[in-house]
């Protein structure tokens, strides 16, 4: 490993880690947050404003890193990230007067903390990027997987002891002093070669880009459950999606420096790698935001437990990630990953959409084993694939579009699979419980594992089959979407992965990036 690489490397697992922590903590402790503040029915909001808020930062953030320089804007993201976790960690409580929406208050917080988290992550992948050439990035993957792993796996148990020990509030407040440690390691150890160039911001792109997002949001969120899917509310959406992504096409093919260079799209890998992206994050995504739920609701695992049972899956994402990473290292061959890991998250949908009442917290967890082995297999390698389709130039362009790709799926899926939920959960209380059932979740209702046990017991036992089956329909929704990504993924061309060469030259101009992405895919087409 290069020495700058070593220096710099803690300070960027630390950022990570931040990042990642934060979501597996909150996952862990959003049931007795829905509990507390009130609204089941709002319970996919606060994962879907958070998600929203990386989505639209993720691309912007890249574009400003390479025109402003990575250093000044990663520590940026950062603040902004600790302020939302604070204002968070806040919401409903007398700081604000304690008079206010709660829920809301977390809801537009948790927007906040997103878009400082939009930066987290690309920042980290481009910094690489730019230190580690893509045939000896393998290695590091495996670090980095190892560090997510280790997020993934400390988060939900820490998230669990925060819960039942302290308070939720605590599942945000966590992240000021690991957030100050990252900003003092980076601010001292991060030194980048300078490599600004002349900037300018496509604000208007941004903007649209962002509205159109928001109003898909919005659909997949209200249609069918807020509104009807034909009503002006619904119909009005769509026509504003329509017409922003129509204008941000345009914007973006006027504009000399665009947030999304469209020329990107022409390479045919980055364009297949960036679908299979959206996918994964469409599927795994939007469906694991309710295990926690689940297990602590239907299966009766407190919170603590509840961190525990995702440990099969997390271990099987390390090891499955640390495996392909030496293995793209050694040999450079990288195609059959991300099939593998489709088929394998196709498989693992289909188990968990077989959950009912009467699942073990065992069986549970080989499910989602499963679902570790096919993360495994895909979170680092569609990262590498998108990096390793592009110029050095465009290292922070293509890995914020990787990571924006994947965060839209994620935001889509959440929203989406909640209001499959919500709709899911409304019809089958309603036709177990009568309309003592829709109380239950009608106006803030606080129904969380604890107030439970108070309830009769064929109120709790038709509550806990209706939560337990609207659940499995949302892995049944996710089935279609995790097959869909071996399907693209069989489309991906193996082309060699970039060493080391100081030598070569970089594209210039506009003319020279298209005759070097017309040269690639003549290479594609004839490896094909």
């Amino acid at each position: 490993m290069q020495r700058e690489v070593l220096v710099v490397l803690p300070g960027l697992m630390l950022a990570m880690m931040l990042a990642m922590l934060d979501n597996f903590i909150v996952g862990t402790a959003m049931p007795r947050i829905v509990g507390e503040l009130g609204g089941l029915s709002h319970l996919s909001w606060v994962v879907t404003a958070y998600v929203l808020g990386t989505t639209v930062s993720t691309p912007i953030w890249g574009k400003m890193g390479d025109q402003f320089g990575r250093k000044a804007i990663f520590l940026t993201s950062i603040v902004i990230f600790l302020i939302g976790s604070a204002l968070c960690g806040a919401a409903g409580s007398e700081a604000f007067g304690g008079t206010g929406d709660g829920m809301t208050e977390l809801i537009a917080f948790r927007a906040v903390q997103g878009l400082g988290a939009g930066g987290l992550i690309v920042n980290v992948m481009a910094i690489i990027g730019d230190l580690v050439p893509p045939r000896e990035r393998g290695r590091y993957q495996g670090i980095m997987a190892a560090v997510m792993s280790l997020a993934m796996i400390a988060g939900p148990l820490a998230g669990g002891f925060i819960t039942d020990h302290l308070s939720w509030r605590w599942a945000f407040y966590v992240n000021l002093p690991l957030g100050g440690l990252a900003l003092l390691v980076l601010a001292t150890t991060l030194h980048l070669p300078r490599r600004r160039s002349p900037h300018r911001i496509d604000w208007p792109g941004a903007g649209l880009l962002t509205v159109a997002i928001t109003a898909l949001v919005l659909i997949t969120t209200w249609g069918g459950s807020e509104y009807a899917w034909a009503s002006a509310q619904i119909l009005g959406l769509a026509v504003l999606a329509a017409v922003s992504l129509a204008l941000f096409i345009a914007v973006e093919r006027r504009v000399p420096e665009p947030i999304i260079p469209l020329g990107l799209f022409g390479n045919r890998n980055f364009s297949l790698i960036s679908g299979v992206g959206f996918l994964l994050g469409f599927a795994m995504f939007g469906a694991l935001n309710f295990l926690p739920l689940y297990q602590q609701t239907v299966q009766g695992s407190s919170a603590t437990n509840s961190g525990l049972l995702l440990l099969p899956m997390m271990a099987a994402a390390m090891v499955v990630s640390l495996f392909v990473g030496q293995i793209i290292t050694r040999t450079g061959r990288y195609k059959a990953f991300p099939v593998l890991g489709g088929v394998v998250m196709a498989v693992a949908m289909v188990l968990l959409s077989r959950q009912d009442v009467h699942t073990s917290p065992a069986r549970t967890g080989l499910f989602i084993a499963v679902l570790g082995v096919g993360m495994g297999f895909l979170m680092q390698t569609t990262m590498l694939i998108a990096q390793n389709s592009v110029d050095q130039k465009d290292l922070g362009v293509s890995s914020s579009a990787a990571t924006f790709f994947r965060s839209i799926g994620g935001s889509f899926g959440v929203s989406l699979f909640g209001a499959v939920f919500n709709h899911q959960l409304t019809a089958e209380l309603g036709a177990r419980l009568g309309a003592a059932g829709t109380t239950l979740t009608s106006g803030g209702g606080r129904v969380d594992p604890a107030s439970l046990k108070q309830l009769p017991a064929p109120v709790r036992l038709g509550f806990l089959e209706s939560i337990a089956t609207a659940i499995s329909d949302v892995f049944v929704w996710a089935i279609g979407f995790a097959v869909a990504v071996p399907v693209l993924a069989l489309f991906i061309v193996e082309i060699p992965l970039r060493g080391r060469d100081p030598q070569a030259p970089t594209p210039k101009s506009a003319a020279d990036i298209a005759a070097r992405d017309a040269q690639q895919n003549t290479a594609l087409s004839a490896l094909e």
